[in-house]
């Protein structure tokens, strides 16, 4: 299975007339904020996280409530257009054109309501991680966040949500308790497993395109401590250190989640000084358990004597930023798979493509360990139940010019194929450009979300980044 189809590139831009909607009507009816192109704030307001996704909608605009999001939709209906929901704008680039869409930004629906005693947090749509972890924490609790504390709750949870704990608990969708949205005939609902259930398994890791999702509930844990943190090694030994980790996975308790990774630090003055401008191997965990257990599951890998060791107790709200992601818009270009486990020749392979001898531009590789719950699936699951195989792959680059962009492409052309052999299928959230959304499901899965789609939005007014369908 290749990791990405050559073929399926970003699509031409749609020329489309516009100047047909009276986006004045829809400013009319809506609290929150219209922008259309001749808008100062409109080249803001359209940014994606990536800054070399190049959004153009109809109009941007940024409900405050339910209501303004179906007036939204009602307005849409009435000019022939698609509503496209984002919030940070991660994973912007397969949504493709927005020239015949309204992007309603929900980065302005807060509210974060914690019921302690339920076990249960319900957000809006606009609410990040770090919004939630904190509060989350002060109640004893933690939430089944992902690396980076700026991504948006909802888009995580439409998509899957696999975090530190997933090994563990598995993905955070399958934790979603209730749904509320607006329907393509306008209606505010709320979906769970007795009211609107199919619509409601749909939205649990089938994507966001069958509605606009205003808030969500999900399950909260009783963790108020991890063991965690990362073990730096110079890149000159990722081999050594790479096939130490890999030989352990397959006796690792469900209880750690671990990421092995190759990380070029950049020189930059918030890098602390021992890691700045460097190249290194990292190994990363989190692990729900004691100090003591913690340290024997890592003993062999600190023989190898880090140059870093950051491993301690520590509170939910500190795991939130262990990966150290970037918080700042910035280029990106990425490629991903979910690989089975790797003999010691996978790691060689991945080695030769982006280790410390191969002059790699890639900033980070890395390698997540998946399994344990992720691989478990049950009655109540949503449509990403599970994700197969034992590793996830993510690799980044920065083309920050054409020449870099080149360059990166082609780092990530020599990963994907030294990899490809151990490819299994795809984890949506990590595809960050446009690809056959089947191709993440089974095909009993695919059929059944096709059908929702028909059933809930016929007109494909709904557009997704990875869409149930093909999209006009």
């Amino acid at each position: 299975m290749p990791f990405a189809d050559p073929d399926l590139q970003e699509p031409p831009m749609t020329v489309i007339d516009t100047t047909t909607a009276d986006f004045a009507v829809l400013a009319a009816r809506c609290d929150g904020r219209v922008l259309t192109p001749q808008h100062p704030d409109y080249d803001t307001a359209r940014g994606a996280f990536n800054v070399t996704v190049d959004q153009r909608p109809a109009a941007v605009v940024f409900p405050i409530h339910e209501g303004d999001v179906a007036a939204v939709v009602a307005f849409a209906a009435e000019a022939g257009l698609q509503v496209a929901a984002q919030g940070t704008g991660h994973n912007a680039g397969p949504l493709g054109d927005l020239g015949a869409t309204i992007l309603l930004r929900t980065n302005a629906m807060k509210g974060v309501e914690i019921d302690a005693a339920q076990r249960t947090v319900r957000v809006g749509a606009g609410v990040v991680w770090e919004d939630v972890i904190g509060p989350a924490a002060a109640a004893g609790l933690a939430t089944l966040h992902g690396s980076s504390p700026d991504v948006g709750v909802v888009g995580y949870c439409l998509g899957g949500g696999m975090g530190w704990y997933a090994r563990k608990f598995g993905l955070a969708a399958n934790h979603v308790t209730a749904i509320e949205l607006v329907t393509a005939d306008g209606k505010h609902l709320r979906a769970t497993h007795e009211q609107e259930a199919e619509l409601f398994w749909a939205l649990r890791g089938g994507g966001g395109n069958f509605g606009v999702v205003t808030a969500i509930e999900l399950r909260l844990f009783p963790v108020t401590e991890v063991y965690a943190g990362v073990l730096f090694f110079d890149a000159s030994r990722a081999a050594e250190v790479l096939h130490a980790w890999n030989a352990l996975l397959p006796g690792l308790p469900e209880e750690m989640t671990s990421v092995g990774r190759l990380l070029q630090m950049p020189p930059a003055p918030d890098v602390p000084l021992p890691l700045r401008g460097r190249s290194f191997v990292v190994i990363e965990a989190a692990y729900l358990g004691s100090r003591t257990g913690g340290e024997a599951l890592l003993a062999p890998l600190r023989a190898l004597g880090p140059d870093v060791d950051t491993f301690a107790m520590l509170p939910p709200e500190e795991l939130a930023e262990l990966h150290m992601d970037p918080r700042d818009p910035m280029p990106v270009a990425s490629a991903h798979a979910l690989l089975d486990a790797l003999p010691a020749d996978g790691i060689d392979a991945l080695l030769a493509a982006a280790g410390p001898d191969a002059n790699s531009p890639l900033v980070s590789v890395e390698l997540r360990h998946t399994g344990g719950a992720l691989a478990r699936s049950a009655d109540h699951h949503g449509a990403r139940d599970t994700l197969p195989g034992s590793l996830a792959l993510f690799a980044l680059g920065v083309p920050a010019d054409p020449a870099a962009g080149a360059a990166v492409a082609a780092g990530l052309a020599a990963v994907s194929a030294a990899l490809e052999p151990w490819a299994v299928g795809f984890y949506p959230n990590f595809v960050e450009q446009p690809f056959a959304t089947e191709r993440a499901f089974r095909a009993e899965t695919w059929a059944r979300l096709r059908a929702v789609k028909a059933a809930r939005d016929p007109e494909d007014r709904f557009r997704g980044n990875h869409p149930a369908g093909p999209q006009r």
